[in-house]
């Protein structure tokens, strides 16, 4: 199994600083969903790991997350793509859960329902916490500049080694097409 990870907010959607809180607010991002499409026919199986602290926040129920993931998979049909599995951190910053990146539990729930390591696995984010998430498993790590990814470049800590991709399209493109 080809087995490929990328995180929501701002890899495949647009991402706010006042969060994701409706159905309306999920807006891909330009070429996303197509990009996922390719990882589909490439034989990618494809799994999303998302921090989505706005449900323990109180900012929105847990079932307009699950309205929010159904959107996305209607949307990607249409395309002529799926996300085979999602996993979600709802917890906020401070309730000392190990699901919410940079921890590596969404990480393991990927391995444990795929029954795989993940080491070698690319994992597409665009902040420091889905590269150390990627890391702390043995998985190869890949940032893109859009969301948050310009900010975790700036920034420059723990991206050594890392290739950095334009969008999640870039980093689809590099991953499908044969060296």
């Amino acid at each position: 199994m080809q087995l490929v990870i990328l995180d929501r907010d701002g890899v495949i959607n647009e991402d706010a600083d006042d969060y994701i809180k409706s159905v309306d607010e999920f807006v891909p991002l330009p070429g996303s969903l197509a990009a996922i499409a390719r990882l589909n026919r490439a034989g990618y199986t494809v799994a999303v790991a998302t921090n989505q602290s706005g449900v323990g926040r109180g900012l929105f129920e847990l079932a307009t997350l699950e309205a929010m993931h159904e959107k996305l998979a209607r949307l990607l049909a249409q395309e002529g793509g799926r996300v085979d599995h999602i996993v979600y951190c709802p917890h906020a910053p401070g309730e000392g859960c190990d699901c919410r990146k940079p921890r590596p539990g969404l990480m393991w729930q990927i391995a444990a329902h795929y029954k795989t390591s993940l080491t070698g696995v690319p994992v597409i984010g665009d902040s420091l916490r889905d590269l150390e998430a990627a890391r702390a498993v043995g998985a190869r790590p890949m940032l893109v500049r859009s969301g948050k990814g310009e900010r975790t470049l700036a920034a420059g800590d723990g991206l050594d080694g890392v290739p950095v991709y334009a969008d999640l399209a870039a980093a689809v493109a590099d991953l499908v097409t044969p060296s």
